[in-house]
């Protein structure tokens, strides 16, 4: 992985090419210090990490990332998208080959998912990082973010609720450095106040505070 993800900083910076490459997401760990190289260089590759969460680790824990998401995160101009269908896929695809001087993770999931229920503006709104997959009449008193494979698990758990009288908002958040970098009145518009926050996402739930405030709550994977 170190020499796959190396190479293809050497094709970056000699020019022609788009560069990328495929392991699981757990082996980022074995390419960290070349996609940081990456990212220092301002050099455009696009690593495609598979089985994402524990649920798809073939093999025991070494197989099956925890701390992965959070970890690529936090790399300057490391841009990552976790996807939760084809729709997000295709929009995280067109932002890594737009982005001509830094690196793109995508983390993607080997199991089936559906494709999510979108109209014209939820479609366009992808584009952002964040945004209102499924809203509920009225302010909604909790929101529910997730991530690649979770969200589905968020829709679902919004339906229940919905049955019960409750009013719920599904946030999904492909990409939090790019809902990160949205303005102020987007972003509050997405995740707007008095209403309780919930985080989903299966990983390490360290960077998912500021997104869910003192009172919120986050459903990850540590152990």
């Amino acid at each position: 992985e170190f020499g796959m993800a190396a190479i293809m900083n050497g094709m970056a910076l000699h020019g022609g090419h788009i560069p990328y490459g495929g392991t699981f997401l757990t082996f980022s760990d074995y390419s960290r210090n070349a996609i940081r190289m990456a990212a220092l260089m301002k050099q455009r590759q696009v690593m495609v990490y598979t089985h994402d969460s524990i649920g798809l680790g073939e093999d025991g824990p070494t197989h099956q990332p925890v701390e992965h998401l959070a970890s690529l995160r936090m790399i300057p101009r490391m841009e990552v998208w976790r996807p939760c269908d084809t729709a997000e896929t295709w929009v995280a695809w067109g932002a890594a080959i737009a982005r001509r001087h830094a690196p793109t993770v995508l983390a993607l999931t080997r199991q089936a998912l559906p494709l999510q229920a979108r109209g014209a503006a939820e479609l366009d709104a992808i584009r952002r990082g964040g945004y209102v997959l499924v809203d509920c009449a009225g302010k909604p008193e909790c929101i529910l973010i997730a991530t690649g494979s979770e969200v589905g698990i968020a829709v679902d758990a919004a339906r229940e609720l919905a049955g019960r009288g409750r009013r719920v908002r599904v946030v999904s958040m492909p990409a939090t450095s790019v809902f990160d970098a949205q303005d102020a009145a987007y972003r509050a518009s997405v995740l707007p106040d008095g209403a309780r926050r919930v985080a989903i996402e299966a990983g390490s739930k360290d960077t998912w505070g500021r997104y869910v405030g003192l009172d919120g709550a986050v459903v990850g994977m540590d152990s």
